[in-house]
């Protein structure tokens, strides 16, 4: 598909496709709805760090907006809090604060921009060779599953222990969500998300497990607290972080390719070609880098708000602004806020097990949609390793740098799908034999 075709394709499969605006009110519900699930981790890892959630919302908002304005508005993908820092940043945090922390931040946003700028002088024609659907389609599966541990310990644990009656608001959000999914239509349906974490909030203020106290002390109005380099702090450099935060952004581009990798399939487009890979990737390393120099935690697209697209089916960009701009306002209205905070993780739990599970199924239709023959040794023998490794949680851990499943999975399925050969010996000993019965070579 050129990209004349690609600026008039619709998807047919889509309610509402890249290019198309909802009505504002709905709009704003849908918007409302991504916020709602990709808040949970965008406000847990500052947590996680000792920094203000605030200024992680005002982060991901901007960030995502950044990188909506680099990818030409092409690419309905969300861009909350990082996962992959977060160890490197609890260490550093301890050691020499946050100004530490922010250094290495923008040295990995640098890193995005430097390979952003190769990628746009050699092409990105070597993504399908490098990844084609018998390694894609695992790797889809593989982050979707990777999460379902997340999704589970959300919707089981209080204070790391078994509670039944955090299972039971997860297991009733869940279902709520599928009944508005499944039994309404219209506008209902597309908004089903955001009515089950509703349902599942309302249960749990019922049964008295919500707790209020962070709202009654916020303000309507409170800045985010803002860490400026020469204005909150005095500027120093930390070549240590910067040596340690640095390599990550390797990691966390081949999550992000393979979240690219999803949202083609989603939207049944080439987001590669057009707007490019080096466009995805600038973009996600000015929101790093923006995100370092205001205070916040480096940021990445979300597995979250993805699963969202796929559930709805409604793919506008104009949503995913929305939600960015939401996100924004949140951040400087400390009763929303804390509101949204005070949702219990089982309710986020109940809703993950379907977002999650959304993700990997879709690693599932590409590999249907190629007509993947597993009967051939070579594609089950690269999908049953990346799967392992990557859902088993399999790791590659050198001093501060740490190789995540997914990304050890996907390295490892490249090299799997780049070294084996098209044929085992025995099957090409098969064909050969099969080739002379029909030659009439051998006799029976």
């Amino acid at each position: 598909m050129n990209e004349n075709n690609m600026k008039n394709f619709r998807n047919p499969d889509a309610i509402l496709d890249v290019y198309e605006k909802p009505e504002f009110a709905q709009g704003v519900l849908l918007s409302l709805q991504h916020m709602f699930a990709m808040f949970g981790s965008t406000v847990l890892v500052p947590i996680l760090i000792g920094i203000s959630p605030s200024i992680a919302l005002l982060s991901s908002g901007v960030g995502t907006l950044v990188h909506m304005l680099c990818t030409r508005f092409k690419i309905p993908a969300y861009l909350g809090s990082s996962f992959a820092f977060v160890a490197t940043m609890q260490a550093l945090m301890k050691t020499d604060g946050y100004p530490a922390v922010a250094q290495g931040a923008i040295a990995a946003g640098l890193v995005y921009v430097v390979v952003s700028i190769i990628i746009s002088q050699i092409g990105s024609a070597w993504v399908n060779k490098v990844l084609p659907p018998i390694v894609v389609g695992p790797i889809i599966i593989v982050i979707g599953l990777s999460l379902a541990t997340t999704a589970a310990n959300d919707a089981m644990l209080k204070n790391e222990k078994y509670d039944l009656t955090y299972f039971g608001i997860a297991i009733f959000t869940l279902v709520m969500t599928l009944i508005f999914q499944m039994c309404f239509k219209g506008f209902t349906s597309l908004v089903s998300i955001m009515l089950g974490i509703i349902c599942g909030y309302l249960l749990s203020c019922a049964l008295g497990i919500v707790d209020f106290s962070g709202v009654q002390k916020a303000a309507w109005f409170s800045l985010p607290a803002l860490d400026v380099p020469g204005i909150s702090y005095h500027f120093k450099w930390y070549p240590a972080a910067i040596l340690a935060m640095a390599p990550i952004s390797f990691v966390t581009m081949t999550e992000h390719m393979g979240h690219i990798m999803v949202l083609n399939s989603l939207t049944k487009r080439d987001f590669f070609k057009d707007p490019g890979l080096h466009r995805t990737m600038l973009g996600d390393g000015l929101s790093t880098i923006i995100a370092g120099f205001i205070g916040g935690p480096p940021t990445t697209s979300y597995g979250e708000n993805i699963g969202v697209l796929a559930m709805t089916k409604v793919h506008s960009v104009y949503v995913l602004a929305g939600a960015a701009v939401c996100a924004i306002i949140f951040s400087f209205v400390g009763k929303l806020a804390a509101v949204i905070e005070s949702i219990p993780m089982s309710v986020i739990g109940g809703i993950s097990f379907l977002l999650f599970g959304t993700i990997a199924s879709n690693g599932l239709k590409i590999l249907v949609d190629n007509k993947i023959d597993f009967g051939e040794k070579r594609n089950m023998l690269i999908a049953s390793v990346i799967l392992v490794i990557g859902i088993g949680g399999a790791y590659l851990q050198l001093g501060n740098f740490q190789l995540t499943s997914v990304a050890l999975s996907t390295i490892i399925g490249m090299i799997l799908n780049w070294i084996l050969p098209k044929q085992s010996a025995s099957e090409k000993a098969l064909e050969e034999k099969n080739k002379e019965k029909k030659e009439g070579k051998i006799y029976q």
